[in-house]
């Protein structure tokens, strides 16, 4: 049975036959299962598991999307578990369960926001977390397709009987429709870790981009929402949403993004990254010296420290096009520090053997003060954006900001330390000829 994350210091086994929203304190933990259509016009679909905090109040400012990373899908027995799981009330999607390992809830209960992830049935081989090795945009596809089902439905399965016109008016229930809505805007911060770090990088350029690139790579997108397998119900295809109940991208932040380019099979997040690069948002990156996944693995690397390379940030942000992409770097920061629940699977990546860059070092391990960081992080991010509104200010705003402030310093939060860049400065970027 899964582990039921609550805020810090809490959690609880539950089975997840008939699982109904769990409370503790002012915040609200649920799931909701459904399948994605990436294109209404293509019969391709996931099956997706949302899990989301929100507020009791449901009176949510704004929520953090968080695409996870060396768990983002299932081992070879996905089908037969599906199949018996079928007869049980249960799927092998609950067991992923991301919310475990990077549960930040406690950054998001200040400003009164919401934090959700998604997992898919995407292949992967137990035991090789890398098998979903990044340059997949359906992920940072479905991230985002969740993310507006969140604003416009809020959390509820049964989308169909919340909506008093159209194809399901016949089951309208207006106490569902508004027993289910917790968000009081449609603002969204996309964030990741590892593979997932790059997939939220495609998440936060929103549908616009998502459905241009898309065409371009052969992985339309206009999606379109089911709430089951057989004989289901179905949601208008995003473009006939009202704008204001699709994801509004308003913050990118990234922990030690891993991206791969394959061909057709991996296109690689290149693309969104130049959609970013011109996008005036507040976007941050945060990789580790210890951290071969992201600074050696990764096609191309998050970051180096030879102004040469071409890097994710490099892409991110050429001062051409006056980007607000930062980047900082943890002293003895690891692949899974940011973790805040230890993972087999994630250490294989730190294993001294497999990372040179460890060698001599003690990087950190899950669920320590990294993790305790990465929330403080977070936390400091969220609170940039006042009320329901997003970020209002220019690029110097951004620089001078309470995040950025308090990021540029040699230990922001008096436990992690950072790396100076070559400026003296704890956090770099590319100052645009125009803010």
């Amino acid at each position: 049975m899964p582990t039921v994350p609550f805020m810090p210091g809490f959690s609880a086994t539950f089975k997840v036959i008939s699982m109904k929203p769990i409370r503790i304190n002012d915040y609200c933990f649920d799931r909701i299962h459904l399948w994605v259509q990436y294109d209404w016009k293509v019969p391709q679909f996931v099956e997706v598991v949302v899990e989301v905090f929100y507020p009791k109040n449901r009176k949510a400012n704004g929520l953090v999307m968080f695409n996870h990373g060396f768990l983002i899908g299932n081992d070879l027995l996905f089908y037969p578990k599906k199949i018996i799981g079928a007869f049980l009330g249960d799927n092998p999607l609950f067991g992923i369960n991301p919310s475990n390992y990077y549960n930040y809830s406690e950054a998001i209960v200040e400003r009164n926001w919401a934090m959700a992830f998604v997992s898919a049935s995407h292949t992967q081989v137990q035991g090789l977390p890398w098998t979903d090795i990044g340059g997949n945009p359906r992920v940072g596809q479905e991230a985002y397709a969740a993310a507006s089902y969140l604003i416009k439905y809020g959390v509820t399965d049964f989308f169909y009987k919340t909506e008093p016109q159209g194809r399901n008016d016949s089951f309208f229930d207006a106490g569902l429709a508004e027993r289910s809505k917790f968000m009081v805007s449609n603002n969204v911060i996309f964030a990741g870790h590892s593979v997932g770090g790059a997939h939220a990088q495609a998440a936060a350029c929103g549908f616009e981009s998502l459905h241009e690139i898309g065409r371009s790579q052969c992985r339309p997108f206009d999606p379109v929402i089911f709430d089951r397998e057989f004989l289901p119900a179905y949601t208008e295809r995003l473009s006939k949403w009202d704008p204001s109940e699709r994801a509004n991208p308003v913050g990118l932040l990234q922990l030690s993004p891993v991206d791969q380019k394959m061909s057709f099979i991996m296109p690689g997040m290149e693309p969104y990254r130049q959609a970013l690069a011109s996008r005036k948002m507040p976007m941050a990156m945060v990789v580790g010296e210890c951290d071969c996944a992201c600074l050696d693995k990764s096609v191309p690397p998050a970051w180096s420290e030879k102004s040469s390379v071409a890097t994710q940030f490099t892409q991110l942000s050429p001062s051409s096009t006056g980007s607000w992409a930062v980047v900082s770097q943890v002293k003895n920061g690891s692949h899974c520090g940011y973790l805040t629940d230890k993972s087999d699977l994630c250490s294989l990546a730190d294993m001294q053997s497999q990372c040179g860059r460890a060698k001599g070092k003690t990087p950190y391990t899950a669920a320590g003060d990294e993790a305790a960081f990465t929330t403080s992080l977070m936390k400091q991010f969220i609170d940039i954006y006042p009320g329901s509104d997003g970020f209002g200010g220019n690029f110097d705003d951004w620089i001078n900001s309470g995040f950025i402030t308090w990021l540029n310093r040699e230990s922001p939060d008096g436990r992690v330390g950072l790396m100076p860049f070559p400026s003296g400065n704890f956090v770099d970027w590319n100052a645009p000829a125009t803010s």
